[in-house]
């Protein structure tokens, strides 16, 4: 039986948006550029969005779907205007990452898009509700036709679907017949390697440790889950962690020997206020003291970053 928030009865799947362009690099860059002081909403669909985003109308609708999924921008009656994270990542004095260059940034990205399923819900749904470790475009479309269906969601056409799956596959697996300009970009999910071609259009999961996902961000995704999944547990066990629907083990494709690793580091990640415990046989994390700064936990990560190009 399927668990997770695509269960809820008021949840209905959202599979268009980004004009089936995956989210490239500086996007969110652009996106964030174009609505810091705040903007109207009407600022990526108007004639001159093409001057301000330097991209073709449909693109420019693209950046405003994805700097949304990423959390980078939020909406608000007519305004649109830069969030708190948007804020940390592009602008001020020290922004975290202006260009887009941290491996931190491509791991955060993953997390707002397979991690939540509100506007990118194939994303979501092949990370967490897919059981093959192996697949292709007609064994994905098929499964959330299915299952939207079965739900009857309303105005989820097959077409669609299928177009929102070939922009899911080439987030990871970009084309070899790349087209010349700036859609012949490598997109921010391919270089993760979370997915890999295997012959014709099968493809295949790569689940394992992930050396280039900075603690800070599993610590900031493993913050999200428990607020989403048990907000009033105390405790939350290894198997959560990592097989839940929406769980870091999850949307990283972190093996379980993996997330017990990244579990053991989280009381220096994060101050002591989650705090591994085995006892028993019993593997499971402790939330000691809340936490009230979670972007706190994202600044780690690209501190940690920074230390390692200083001593590299």
């Amino acid at each position: 039986m399927l668990r997770g928030p695509i269960t809820h009865s008021e949840f209905k799947g959202q599979f268009s948006g980004h004009e089936t362009f995956p989210l490239r690099h500086l996007w969110l860059r652009k996106a964030f550029d174009a609505v810091e002081s705040g903007a109207l909403r009407t600022i990526f669909s108007s004639p001159d969005s093409i001057v301000t985003f330097g991209v073709g109308k449909n693109m420019a609708l693209a950046i405003r779907h994805w700097a949304l999924a990423c959390g980078i921008i939020e909406e608000n009656g007519s305004r649109v205007g830069a969030t708190e994270l948007g804020q940390s990542l592009f602008g001020g004095e020290r922004p975290w990452d202006p260009y887009m260059e941290r491996p931190a940034t491509a791991w955060l990205v993953q997390w707002q898009v397979a991690g939540d399923p509100k506007m990118t819900t194939t994303w979501y749904w092949a990370f967490n509700h897919l059981a093959a470790q192996t697949f292709d475009h007609d064994a994905l479309s098929t499964s959330i036709l299915q299952y939207a269906r079965a739900r009857q969601w309303s105005r989820i056409a097959e077409k669609t679907v299928t177009r929102d799956v070939e922009c899911f596959i080439r987030s990871y697996v970009p084309r070899a017949d790349k087209a010349a300009g700036e859609d012949a970009l490598e997109p921010v999910l391919a270089e993760l390697g979370l997915i890999r071609p295997i012959a014709g259009r099968l493809y295949e999961f790569r689940r394992g440790p992930k050396p280039s996902l900075p603690d800070g961000v599993f610590a900031y995704a493993l913050n999200a889950f428990w607020n989403r999944h048990a907000p009033a547990a105390a405790t939350l066990s290894v198997e959560a962690i990592a097989y839940e629907p929406g769980s870091p083990g999850r949307v990283f494709k972190l093996d379980e020997n993996s997330v017990v690793e990244r579990l053991t580091a989280m009381e220096d990640v994060t101050r002591g206020r989650v705090v591994w415990s085995d006892t028993a046989g019993v593997r499971q994390v402790l939330r000691v003291k809340p936490i009230t700064n979670p972007l706190g936990l994202l600044a780690s990560a690209y501190r940690a970053e920074n230390d390692k190009r200083r001593a590299a």
